[in-house]
């Protein structure tokens, strides 16, 4: 929504993962942590929760009584500034009172959406919290349509000149402000209507079950299967996917229509001409700069993913790999199970060579029980890392399965984190990070858990493994999530025509797939159903390219840092602090980088390339 209500609709936080897959699961012997939500509330009947409930309805319809209509009068006072500036930190402190209920509601939910009570307590929640709201809604509106240099001249005031970045961001949402009971009207239906479609899909993902030898098992095993040294496992386990996916279609084809024209609905009343203007705008990113990068990675496609798919197939002695064998281990290739234990010391290493007050905070995750890793039956899958509020602390949720790649997830999460607790100083309604920049933190991370073991390789054939999976995860950073960019734009686009049959948004799937990947992967039949379960296709429509423009950002960031590595992670640290409160261009400017110059994405391009290149000087 473009007023600035808190973002209590969203079950997943926005700083998350999809993981494509893990493997096997962790050492059985092994326990692994789960998370304490008690800094929060103590539970689900806690009679702290209820009191809270109240406060804020109460404080919500109080605000609305001392400030409604009033800020006009307010900004022609002497004291303008004063006055103005206790009525937003009033509104940032029920601000924050909000997101701690609403974080908790839904990080409840999370931990298992297929049990009732959970999902009748998040829902209560919405609701609860949408009604009382909605008493907040006149604020931003009304704070809009104040004269700019009356405004300006009270923001002279260091008491309201200190949210000045969060007032000079609101006003970006001016021209696309509706009626005052029109916003009223979206934002009480949000829960019942868009809300509601995305819990749908969650608890419907959450409910499959995929027949593989005769068991049946929940997504995130059978995703993982996807990764087993077997060929034949493999292929049981795509083919399982395929299936239930298949059976499923219509409905996941009802949810991806309603919401897409719901967006087509609320973009066209606000006056947005792109499908994707309004989450340029979330991102606070120029439309320009993402169409840049999104030509440069679909221009490097041939010498990126075709060239790396190629050479894999080689490696399996095939012309071409089926869609199963995308992300399986080198052949003969001996894997092992990772503990809890090691990786947690390889990614709190790899931070604390970086910077030790970075691995300070990471520390703190485990230290706390801030981080729920196991896998369990009606847990969300993928993984996230919810910023909370800046009064608590984030939590983060891992389906921690035992392979390398479930360790780039812990750093990658992590980096958020990291990113969330430092940019919590810039309090609830400037430490919010818009995607773009929220991913640079969690890739950063993984980058430094990637050199970090690539360094301790033993032999050539250490390094060449840990190289194929990093470019693995790198395409599927740059490469994929621009294709599930171009897939989104397709079917938004087309939905402005009418509805889409499952076959139509399955044909599109197959198109821009078939671009990316290129010809030495075959997508054979039943993959066309694939797109049913990516998450961020429902709860948060085009945040995919979030993800390319945070690999190639920290790939340039990290070749700054190679050069001259003085003072760099006091700069980094610095850039993360600063939550909200400054546009890109201002955050990588001390870096000697601009987002703006199309060379800015091919230094990120050339080193996959790179990487990729070495991999094939080790051929044979």
């Amino acid at each position: 929504m473009i007023v600035r209500s808190p973002d209590f609709l969203s079950a997943i936080a926005s700083a998350c993962r999809a993981a494509p897959a893990a493997a096997v699961a962790a050492p059985k012997t092994e326990v692994l942590p789960e998370w304490n939500l008690a800094d929060l509330y103590p539970a689900m009947d806690s009679p702290l929760l209820e009191a809270d409930m109240k406060a804020a309805d109460v404080e919500c319809k109080a605000f609305e009584e001392a400030y409604k209509g009033k800020l006009a009068d307010i900004l022609a006072k002497p004291d303008a500034g004063t006055v103005m500036a206790a009525a937003v930190k009033r509104y940032e402190a029920v601000d924050d009172l909000i997101g701690r209920i609403a974080s908790y509601g839904s990080l409840v939910y999370a931990g298992d959406t297929s049990d009732p009570a959970r999902a009748k307590f998040y829902g209560d929640i919405q609701e609860r919290l949408t009604d009382a709201s909605t008493h907040l809604l006149f604020f931003t509106l009304e704070l809009n349509r104040l004269d700019d240099a009356a405004l300006e001249t009270a923001m002279a005031d260091p008491a309201l000149g200190h949210y000045r970045p969060w007032i000079e961001d609101l006003r970006k949402d001016k021209p696309y402000q509706l009626d005052d009971k029109i916003e009223q009207l979206f934002h009480e239906k949000a829960s019942p209507s868009r809300s509601a479609w995305s819990r749908l899909f969650d608890e419907t993902i959450s409910s499959l079950r995929f027949t593989v030898d005769g068991q049946e098992l929940a997504i995130e095993p059978t995703l993982n299967l996807m990764q087993d040294p077997k060929e034949e496992v493999r292929k049981t386990a795509g083919l399982a996917l395929a299936d239930t996916f298949g059976k499923n279609l219509r409905l996941f084809t009802l949810i991806t229509n309603t919401l897409a024209k719901d967006k087509e609905i609320s973009d066209r009343w606000r006056g947005f001409e792109d499908v994707a203007s309004s989450r340029h705008l979330a991102n606070r990113v120029e439309k320009e700069v993402v169409d840049a990068m999104v030509a440069a990675i679909r221009e490097a496609y041939p010498r990126l993913s075709h060239r790396y798919y190629a050479l894999k197939a080689r490696w399996f002695g095939r012309e071409k790999l089926e869609f199963w064998d995308r992300n399986a281990p080198l052949p003969k290739v001996e894997s092992r199970d990772i503990g809890w234990a090691e990786a947690k010391d390889t990614v709190l290493s790899a931070y604390g060579t970086f910077s030790p007050k970075m691995a300070d905070i990471a520390r703190t995750f485990f230290d706390k029980s801030w981080i729920d890793a196991p896998v369990r039956p009606g847990k969300s899958p993928g993984a996230f890392a919810h910023p909370t509020v800046p009064s608590a602390h984030p939590y983060v949720l891992l389906n921690y399965q035992g392979k390398p790649r479930d360790v780039m997830t812990l750093a990658h999460e992590l980096g958020h984190g990291v990113h969330q607790v430092l940019a919590a100083r810039q309090g609830a309604l400037m430490a919010p990070t818009p995607l773009t920049l929220a991913e640079t933190a969690s890739v950063f991370g993984e980058m430094l858990t990637f050199r970090r073991l690539l360094e301790a390789a033993e032999s050539p054939q250490a390094r060449r493994i840990m190289l194929a999976q990093k470019v693995e995860d790198m395409i599927n950073t740059v490469v994929r999530q621009t294709a599930f960019y171009t897939f989104e734009r397709h079917v938004h686009t087309e939905r402005r025509q009418g509805e889409l049959t499952a076959e139509k948004i399955g044909e599109i799937w197959m198109q821009v797939q078939s671009e990316s990947l290129g010809p030495a992967i075959h997508l054979g039949a039943g993959y066309e159903s694939f797109w049913t379960y990516i998450p961020h296709f429902i709860h948060s429509p085009f945040y995919v390219y979030a993800y390319a423009f945070g690999d190639c950002l920290v790939n340039s960031l990290y070749a700054v840092y190679e050069k001259a590595s003085d003072g760099f992670a006091e700069r980094y640290l610095e850039m993360l602090s600063a939550g909200g409160t400054k546009h890109h261009s201002e955050l990588l400017a001390p870096f000697g980088l601009d987002a703006r110059d199309p060379a800015f994405w091919q230094t990120g391009l050339n080193l996959i390339s790179g990487m990729i290149g070495e991999l094939e000087s080790m051929e044979g």
